[in-house]
């Protein structure tokens, strides 16, 4: 599967800075740039605690974010970049913060539509510094180049992927995941487990991405269960965070595979949250993988500390149990979802190519749909 001659882009932010309290660096950072319009583009909760970047001169807050963000919210941001004449934009929170914040560094004033950067390597230039600032440990979009936004009409993730919207700064405070409730702290955590674990089981895997890949599987499989035992344990927010950013490293140059493409349709359809749609379909495409993949796939389980195997049943149940122990939510009935609405999301799933031919193993859109009857 992994072959060291193989050419790989091993695309990194300008800069990283990781550890307790390097949030408040940003402000002096950019200061430093000469920048002094800043646009944040946060949540609601995320707008209330913008002190702590330390930012000066004109800060406007754009902190209307909602879950899968749409064409509308990207719309609202530009205009917001466009209105404050921002210099640079800086993503404060989970993933959706951090897509549209890259977004508003590239769009604004370019003559670029989104329709016209929908793709790989189309955006013309960066129009202004990127600062990317998670507060959840799941996404690792901090390291990446790509952007997600939902098209409502189609009910599809509009995927943007460029060098020009890599961050110029990522500041990586573990203690901004400290206020995280444990419901969100496991399913951000089991994201940043799929992109590991489907960087390591793809296709295109790599030695050069393999050890991010499996030490960020063992990082979860260590930290995962401490933080969501006690919110507070500073060490395994930053396990955590490592983690995350373990997973960004994971998704330029490898990508995800099957197990994003089957969970998509739960956010884009009911609004799931990305990393509980991941943990609900993450047992199920592992198992189906495992005959493609097993020596690999076994060493998932062990990095999780669980038991060693490449048994399709064997691996389903453990994964499964220990999403369990996590609190995770593991059937999709649960989500809102009915069985007249399987077939529709498997043909959905299954026309998101541009992770489907990463996966080891072949997934037929009846596959998908077993996949959702197995997790209904």
């Amino acid at each position: 599967m992994t072959a060291l001659a193989q050419p790989i882009d091993l695309v990194r932010p300008g800069r990283i800075v990781f550890g307790a309290g390097v949030a408040g660096t940003v402000g002096p950072w950019l200061a430093a740039r000469g920048c002094r319009r800043v646009l944040v583009v946060a949540d609601a909760f995320n707008a209330a605690r913008v002190g702590v970047l330390g930012l000066s001169g004109a800060v406007t807050v754009w902190g209307e974010i909602t879950a899968e963000p749409a064409i509308a919210d990207l719309d609202a941001v530009t205009r917001a970049a466009l209105d404050c004449g921002a210099e640079a934009v800086i993503g404060f929170g989970g993933g959706s913060a951090m897509d549209l914040a890259k977004l508003a560094a590239v769009l604004p004033g370019s003559g670029q539509t989104l329709a016209d950067v929908v793709g790989v390597e189309l955006v013309a230039a960066k129009r202004a510094l990127l600062v990317q600032v998670p507060t959840t440990a799941g996404t690792g979009s901090e390291a990446g180049t790509r952007a997600l936004v939902t098209d409502p009409a189609t009910s599809a993730k509009l995927a943007v992927q460029s060098e020009h919207m890599l961050a110029d700064l990522a500041a990586i405070d573990p203690d901004l995941t400290l206020s995280m409730p444990a419901a969100i702290t496991a399913a951000t955590g089991v994201d940043a487990l799929t992109h590991c674990v489907e960087a390591y089981t793809n296709k295109k895997a790599h030695a050069a991405i393999d050890v991010y890949a499996l030490e960020g599987i063992r990082l979860v499989g260590h930290w995962l269960p401490r933080a969501i035992a006690d919110g507070a344990d500073r060490d395994a927010r930053a396990g955590m965070a490592l983690a995350s950013l373990y997973g960004g490293y994971c998704l330029g140059p490898v990508n995800t595979a099957g197990g994003h493409a089957v969970a998509y349709p739960l956010g884009t359809r009911f609004h799931v949250p990305h990393g509980a749609a991941n943990a609900a379909i993450f047992p199920h495409v592992l198992a189906f993988n495992a005959p493609a993949a097993p020596e690999r796939t076994a060493q998932v389980l062990e990095a999780l500390g669980l038991a060693a195997s490449g048994d399709p049943a064997t691996v389903l149940a453990q994964t499964t149990q220990w999403c369990e122990r996590l609190g995770c939510t593991m059937q999709l009935r649960d989500f809102g979802v009915s069985e007249s609405d399987l077939p529709v999301m498997a043909r959905e799933a299954h026309a998101i190519r541009r992770l489907l031919d990463n996966n080891p193993r072949d997934l037929a859109e009846a596959d998908i749909q077993a996949i959702y009857a197995a997790a209904f």
